[in-house]
């Protein structure tokens, strides 16, 4: 039986097997690569997350030979992965020795636990061998988060369902199972539901045409009238009797217009509801109750946390919730994944929560509903919650963040850290946990779905995790844009939002278009770019769609046409995996259109910065050249916002610069009124900066201010020397000296002279 298909029915011994041999399946394939000499990191990190989802599985169904083995499987491949100890192919013998006998521990093969413990020993003799040989590539220096950053050939794909011909490349290692390489028969009779509705939709233009026929056609009576009249009054009688025919000719082609109008209305009518029928009844085959799928929940979380000495009951609530049969099943492993870390990591003991004034009991809330036409699954529990500063503490020790960054993160950026692949928060890993897998597989596993998760935490309260997910793979809602005359759409579940925004509001920073949202500054990318379609012309008003959460990005389209639901169809698979393309869709007049994959969408972007290709948007100057335009160079963060807002807040346009070569190379893509300037910075001071501008014959007139701490008579003497207009003192600052002094300098900002 397929893991992607109804797996209700199945006992929690039956849903192991099947996902033991899922695993298998990825190890094999994995120890085969490493005897092969091609491992490497990301070979070695979904060996050791296959290892780790058997260890779990087992331990939920009770069959401690299987986590013994898995166990001793998981350490070898942490100590691989650290370059601890290097794969031999004698060593592979033996792992691929194991990945059998584990076959044989999930078939219930009753001989198979006689072989476990010599199994257990030599894999314990292999991890403790000193390093040698041929060694696989290291992982950083902290046990607890071995993971490496994802290849893009490892990148969660954001349809499997959708596209099922293109997403038969197996998904990296974890609870989530594999999608098949073909789709369900369901999945094509939607198919030729959604090709019903189109070709119904496909009379509307026709029927169009002919009322504008017809309307044609009165007007063509009406002159044939007026031409009888004009004869009658002229009194030609030949003239009166040819204008009388015509009149009498046209009249029943007039009247069979109109029927035929009237019987293709009716018949599209028919068409589209007979159409959208077809779809809402295939829907209905693929949905069923939430609570038909999670029923064997409540036992596995009270076994689980019975063997940790702890009392826990989940309740479940949304049960008569309908969801895709497809969807419930992929979220399984997430599921279950949740669960574990609930009981594991945030549930207390009685004795702890007596302590704590609470129930003996933990609760753990499963609920299920729709909300704004998209599958709720929310995950609460009322344990000790996840204290924020041992998030930002762990985020400085795993090198995520910096000691000075990290103080400025809110409770909600320090969250999306449990979601990084190896990232975890106890010291050391045991049987059941602390490898940094599970939020991370949840976060993949959603991701896959087409759909979003974050996660609440009010320390010694709780913890809740939101998952937002399509009611549906076959139907999407999405948001629909234009795109150099052409349609694309984005699941509505990974926009953000969208914004309109002034040409004459963006910022530049590093050369890079930004606009500040909820004190973030989001970069923007062109659409048509980073679909390789070419540049979109200047507009003076941008629409901008933010995507992603981790790292947000503003992708700037022609035009926003709203949200639709979508009949989604799978590319053909001649086409293979297209880059950042999942699927094609049809819109509601019948028009294709492509399903984007926001996660190649992010990787795209990602990679045109990277390699500093990435077009500039059209300049701000070009579109509202009214305002004096202000480049502000300082190394100093709080120096530069406090000058940028003083001056943006009296109209002026700013932008600004990091460093003086920052500042150098954005004063050669741009064109400026005045440029200010701090004197102490990295790479390229103040003084270099305007040295260089002095002997540009393009810039040399460039009036230019100096703000800098240093207020000695010599100081000033250098930066006049070096041709400053103006020297201001940062120890005598005051807003109003740097306004009374860029006026002087440039005028008011709305271009009047000084």
């Amino acid at each position: 039986m397929s893991l992607d298909g109804d797996l209700s029915g199945l006992s929690m011994t039956e849903l192991f097997r099947l996902e033991a041999e899922d695993q298998a399946r990825v190890l094999t394939e994995g120890l085969l690569l490493v005897e092969r000499g091609g491992a490497d990191a990301a070979t070695l990190e979904a060996l050791m997350r296959a290892a780790h989802s058997i260890k779990g599985a087992a331990a939920i169904v009770g069959l401690a030979p299987a986590v013994r083995l898995s166990h001793a499987m998981e350490d070898v491949f942490v100590a691989a992965q650290h370059g601890r100890l290097a794969l031999r192919p004698s060593d592979v013998d033996a792992l691929l020795d194991a990945v059998d006998l584990m076959l044989r521990l999930a078939g219930d093969d009753p001989a198979a636990a006689d072989g476990v413990e010599a199994q257990v020993a030599a894999l314990g003799r292999l991890r403790g061998r000193k390093p040698g040989g041929l060694r696989a590539p290291p992982a950083p220096d902290d046990e607890a988060a071995p993971a490496p950053a994802l290849a893009p050939s490892h990148a969660p794909d954001l349809a499997p369902d959708l596209a099922p011909e293109a997403a038969a490349e197996p998904a990296p290692a974890g609870p989530a199972p594999t999608a098949p390489p073909a789709a369900p028969a369901s999945d094509e009779l939607l198919a030729l539901a959604g090709q019903a509705r189109l070709h119904a939709g496909q009379l509307r233009p026709w029927i169009d045409a002919l009322q504008r026929d017809k309307r044609q056609q009165r007007a063509l009576s009406d002159t044939l009238e007026q031409l009888r009249e004009a004869a009658a009054a002229n009194g030609d009688a030949r003239l009166q009797e040819l204008a009388r025919t015509a009149l009498e000719r046209a009249r029943p082609l007039h009247e069979g217009l109109r029927r035929a109008i009237d019987g293709a209305e009716h018949y599209e009518h028919r068409a589209l509801a007979l159409s959208t029928r077809l779809s809402d009844e295939l829907l209905e085959l693929r949905m069923c109750r939430f609570g038909e799928g999670v029923h064997a929940l409540p036992r596995m979380v009270r076994d689980l946390a019975r063997g940790m000495g702890k009392d826990v009951r989940l309740e479940i609530h949304g049960g008569a919730t309908l969801v895709d049969r497809a969807v419930l099943a992929r979220m399984d492993g997430p599921l279950n994944q949740l669960l574990r870390n609930a009981v594991d990591h945030g549930m207390e003991t009685p004795e702890a929560r007596r302590a704590a004034g609470k129930l003996d009991y933990g609760t753990i809330r499963l609920e299920a509903r729709h909300r704004g036409g998209m599958l709720s699954i929310e995950v609460a529990d009322d344990g000790r919650g996840v204290d924020p500063e041992r998030i930002r503490s762990a985020a400085v020790a795993r090198r995520l963040a910096t000691p000075a960054f990290a103080p400025q993160l809110s409770q909600a950026e320090l969250m999306e850290f449990l979601f990084l692949p190896g990232f975890s928060l106890k010291d050391s890993a045991d049987a059941m946990s602390g490898r940094g897998v599970g939020m991370d597989v949840v976060h993949e596993a959603v991701q896959r779905l087409n759909g979003s998760v974050r996660a609440e935490s009010q320390a010694g309260a709780g913890f809740r995790t939101l998952v937002t997910l399509p009611l549906t793979q076959s139907i999407v809602r999405a948001l629909v844009v234009e795109v150099l005359g052409e349609a694309y759409a984005l699941p509505i579940a990974r926009v953000e939002r969208v914004l309109r925004v002034a040409a004459s509001e963006l910022r530049t920073l590093s050369g890079r278009a930004y606009v500040e949202l909820d004190g973030e500054h989001v970069g923007l990318a062109p659409a048509a770019q980073v679909l390789a379609l070419g540049e979109s012309p200047p507009a003076a008003e941008l629409a901008i769609v933010v995507i992603g959460t981790r790292e947000r990005y503003g992708l700037v389209v022609d035009a926003v046409r709203g949200e639709q639901s979508l009949s989604v169809q799978p590319l053909e698979p001649v086409f293979g995996k297209l880059r950042d393309v999942a699927a094609a869709a049809l819109l509601d007049d019948g028009a294709p259109a492509l399903v984007l994959d926001v996660p190649d969408l992010l990787l795209s972007i990602a990679r045109l910065l990277g390699e500093g290709a990435l077009l500039r948007l059209a300049p701000a100057q070009t579109l509202a050249r009214a305002a004096r335009r202000v480049l502000v160079v300082d190394d100093s963060l709080t120096v530069r916002e406090m000058q940028r807002k003083l001056l943006a807040g009296r109209g002026y346009l700013v932008d600004v610069a990091l460093d003086g070569i920052d500042g150098w190379n954005q004063l050669r893509a741009g064109a400026y009124d005045l440029l200010i300037t701090d004197i102490d910075m990295p790479r390229l001071d103040g003084i270099g900066l305007l040295e260089r501008v002095r002997r540009d014959p393009r810039l040399q007139r460039l009036p230019v201010m100096i703000v800098s701490y240093k207020d000695r008579p010599e100081d000033r003497a250098r930066g006049q020397e070096a041709g400053a207009d103006y020297y201001l003192a940062k120890g005598a600052f005051h807003d109003a000296t740097l306004l009374d002094a860029v006026r002087d300098l440039v005028g008011d900002a709305a271009g009047d002279a000084p």
